[in-house]
């Protein structure tokens, strides 16, 4: 644990993730261009047509968000029990990505919904357990704004943040546990994926990019937070 903190000093981060974000945009761009052509070339399904496309957006948006806020509830907990700064503004920055991209899962099943249901909305165990993570990561950003001595925003953000985590395996087994509209797995399951490897290329690419794109995303995010309060804490001493 000693030699993680090491790795996670606050200047350290900064000169690695220097010399990181760069292989990091490259290679989101690749996996994002790969998933996006391959998207455009697969056949049309022969159930849902090509709404099937849909998919290789919603379903890499929904593991993204998810595991956004695995994260985010991961750098509180380090934050909340070691109080290791940087924990803190790994959180903080990764709310607001976590919060676009459960947005973006929630409009694209939506959308996929309504050709396939009939219903661009049900409130069924799936959709109501993706809608709450939205309003977790939009309640961590306003608790991040509420409170003026950042310390306590980092503590009462984190605690929100630990007690929503519940919410994670709900989604993932709620169409497991319940009867929903929202069909089951088909990917990582016993017996392997039921998707055709047409479909599932695009589909692991895509995932790939989207989680490349939080990272890189998250490592700007959490550099632009360092070198905000490094300015006001200079801004703090030359008023003193």
């Amino acid at each position: 644990m000693a030699s993680l903190f090491t790795y996670a000093n606050p200047k350290r981060f900064m000169d690695m993730s220097a010399w990181l974000l760069p292989w990091l945009a490259g290679a989101t761009v690749l996996a994002l261009g790969a998933g996006v052509v391959l998207g455009f070339l697969a056949p049309p399904d022969y159930q849902q047509g090509d709404t099937v496309k849909i998919m290789f957006l919603h379903v890499p948006a929904a593991w993204t968000a998810m595991m956004g806020y695995g994260l985010l509830a991961l750098a509180s907990l380090f934050g909340l029990v070691w109080r290791h700064p940087l924990s803190d503004v790994a959180a903080k920055a990764a709310a607001p990505l976590g919060a676009v991209f459960t947005l973006l899962g929630l409009i694209t099943g939506s959308l996929w919904g309504k050709p396939m249901w009939g219903a661009w909305w049900v409130w069924d165990a799936r959709l109501t357990s993706f809608l709450l993570l939205l309003f977790l990561y939009l309640g961590h950003i306003a608790l991040w704004n509420a409170f003026e001595d950042e310390v306590r925003a980092a503590r009462a953000a984190a605690i929100l943040a630990l007690v929503g985590a519940v919410n994670l395996p709900i989604i993932e087994f709620s169409v497991d546990w319940w009867t929903t509209l929202h069909q089951g797995e088909s990917i990582f399951r016993a017996g392997g994926p039921k998707i055709a490897g047409v479909f599932l290329w695009p589909l692991a690419l895509m995932g790939l990019g989207y989680t490349l794109l939080f990272v890189t995303l998250w490592t700007i995010r959490i550099r632009t937070e360092i070198l905000e309060r490094r300015v006001r804490s200079l801004l703090l001493e030359g008023t003193a």
